[in-house]
């Protein structure tokens, strides 16, 4: 009954009831098994042969370049799916090392049993294809924001972006100062300071997840 309660909290059976998900995984074979701290759950080129789904505990992505340098591209905490939009595909490698921060627990199911899983209930194909789609969409993203040298840059294409959609110069941000700086690819404390610095010449007032631009013409000037 625990992995049915955890994984009632997880985005994937979003919308089942703790007794569907139970019927559903009575059907479907899995493993679940535990991590140390700083042990690796994939390796980066590794074949990915089915889905991880972290139940507690928290991840991280990591590269290491071609000098030997260690990237962390980002941290994944709690209850999610690892990697969901690489399991399929011509290349569906890991692209990169998924290492434990802390001590984790994850089930994990051959791809087979996750069509399985897919193709029995389409409350959970439906939350699946939302979650890639969200992914895809993070990572184009975070490529467009790489794209401006300074993080004054990305902060104001992030906000002006946001205003224009939202047809509003008062935006309320969807993620957290850490979210947005994996982003962004900066640190939170670099991108906290940056945001400091923009609502202290007014030309955005920062409150928390509530920005307003005060100064839409001089904002621009950090993406030209």
């Amino acid at each position: 009954m625990y992995i049915y309660e955890k994984l009632s909290y997880n985005d994937l059976f979003r919308g089942l009831e703790i007794a569907e998900i139970q019927q559903l995984l009575e059907e479907i074979s899995y493993h679940r098994k535990t991590y140390k701290k700083n042990d690796i759950i994939a390796h980066e080129g590794d074949s990915i042969t089915g889905q991880h789904i972290l139940l507690q505990g928290s991840v991280r992505g990591e590269m290491v370049s071609y000098s030997g340098k260690t990237i962390k591209i980002e941290d994944v905490e709690g209850n999610h799916l690892l990697a969901p939009a690489f399991l399929f595909g011509h290349d569906n490698y890991y692209p990169v090392d998924i290492v434990v921060n802390r001590e984790s627990e994850c089930i994990f199911f051959i791809k087979s049993s996750f069509v399985r899983i897919l193709q029995m209930n389409e409350t959970v194909l439906k939350n699946y294809l939302d979650m890639v789609s969200g992914r895809a969409q993070f990572l184009a993203n975070k490529i467009k924001f790489l794209s401006f040298q300074t993080i004054k840059g990305k902060i104001a294409h992030y906000l002006l972006n946001r205003a224009k959609i939202k047809k509003s110069n008062k935006i309320d941000l969807p993620y957290s100062h850490a979210k947005l700086a994996d982003l962004f690819g900066v640190t939170r404390p670099a991108l906290t300071r940056e945001l400091r610095e923009l609502d202290q010449e007014k030309i955005i007032c920062a409150r928390g997840k509530r920005i307003c631009i005060l100064d839409k013409k001089r904002l621009m000037y950090f993406v030209q």
